[in-house]
């Protein structure tokens, strides 16, 4: 028999599995150790109420022979559709109807599972840093090509440097590509895109013939109000992008799972639909979300709904802000926090950021991301979070402090 041999090809443990190891072995050690996790981006704070309430009245129809269900539309119930379609989109100009969404059950998903509607030869352009799992997809399914250890890259990724000379935003690539994937607000770096930038990008992707595949995962921590919530919000944009939602960081749906790919009917490649290939996808390989997890997402667009998720939000920022201002008062190169949840920060004197994070780990007993885990670009930068306590962030950005 044979296997996907590209599996084989991916190098090392995955970014997140590999700081897991590294602090499994630290806290082995000292289990005295009283560590401070600010380097996955994993929420803290419990669901909203209006949520749970729902999910508890769903629970309770799930009981009853009338209101029991089974099996539901794998494209999502009507009811999160329509709420997504006026609320995310419709309300801010973005021309997006309910059967142009569908539901899953996490953005990495479906960022991963997209690479299905396309052939292994299209060539693939990435940001860098990136998030890893944009990557690693797209290696297993062959589009990669082989992974060149001594530059820590992919040789047949387009890499698109996200610098503070750029902004942290990527230019246009030399040359056209197939499928480019952006996320705004960006993990890693915080950066955004203004409406100017993103543009740009949808009229070099319609001029080339490119699909945009644009992670809004972080959208409802923007803060400036011009800068864009949605790459439908950009005129000519549903002739070639594809933009997926999550309630995870939104609303707290992380260990819940409920998120959206959004796929306008204009959008076509090879003469075909690509909305209509998205759903017979899911539709042979997805049985749905389940219903009480998408009356729950449901909740988040009441009034009491969107002001609790508002209110976590806000909370999120505010531990943005405490890292930004304290790393930035102790010397440290920051970006981010700002329209984000996460805090870009320069290692002192060029330190590698795997030995940065080290030494955070061990000395401050404070769990980071160190960017060269997020490509090439990243090297020299860690990844902080504002998902912690707010309490406890104060006291790792001290604990940083001291030790610098």
């Amino acid at each position: 028999m044979q296997i996907n041999d590209n599996f084989c090809k991916l190098p090392g443990s995955y970014l997140f599995s590999e700081i897991a190891r590294r602090v499994a072995g630290y806290t082995g050690e000292h289990p005295e150790a009283a560590l401070i996790r600010l380097g996955i981006g994993d929420v803290t704070r419990p669901l909203p109420p209006a949520v749970l309430a729902a999910m508890h009245a769903a629970v309770d129809e799930q009981g009853s022979a009338e209101t029991f269900r089974g099996y539901g539309p794998e494209q999502g119930y009507p009811f999160l559709r329509e709420a997504m379609a006026r609320y995310d989109f419709q309300a801010r100009g973005a021309e997006i109807s309910a059967d142009e969404i569908f539901i899953s059950d996490g953005a990495k998903s479906d960022c991963g599972n997209i690479g299905d509607l396309f052939g292994p030869e299209n060539r693939v352009a990435v940001c860098d840093p990136v998030y890893p799992a944009y990557v690693d997809t797209n290696a297993m399914a062959g589009r990669a090509g082989e992974y060149d250890k001594v530059r820590e890259r992919w040789t047949e990724l387009c890499y698109m440097p996200c610098t503070a000379e750029n902004g942290f935003t990527p230019d246009l690539p030399d040359g056209a590509v197939d499928l480019i994937y952006l996320c705004f607000p960006n993990n890693p770096t915080g950066a955004v895109a203004t409406r100017e930038q993103l543009k740009r990008w949808v009229d070099y992707a319609n001029d080339c013939g490119a699909v945009i595949l644009f992670d809004a995962a972080y959208e409802a921590f923007i803060t400036e109000p011009e800068i864009p919530h949605s790459i439908f919000e950009i005129e000519g944009a549903r002739t070639c992008a594809i933009e997926f939602r999550s309630f995870s960081k939104t609303a707290g749906f992380t260990g819940t799972r409920c998120a959206a790919t959004a796929i306008p009917g204009e959008l076509v490649r090879g003469g075909a639909s690509l909305r209509e290939l998205w759903n017979r996808r899911q539709c042979t390989k997805f049985n749905g979300t389940p219903y009480i997890v998408q009356r729950g997402a449901e909740a988040v667009y009441t009034a009491e709904g969107r002001r609790q998720v508002e209110e976590n939000i806000a909370y999120y920022l505010s531990n943005a802000r405490t890292i930004r201002e304290g790393l930035a008062a102790a010397g440290l190169k920051v970006s981010g926090g700002v329209n984000s949840p996460y805090v870009w920060v320069g290692t002192p004197d060029g330190m590698p950021s795997w030995d940065f994070f080290d030494l955070l780990l061990q000395r401050a007993n404070v769990v980071t991301t160190p960017g060269a885990g997020f490509g090439p670009s990243g090297e020299g930068y860690i990844r902080l979070t504002g998902f912690g306590g707010a309490e406890d962030t104060a006291q790792a950005v001290e604990r940083i402090k001291r030790i610098l």
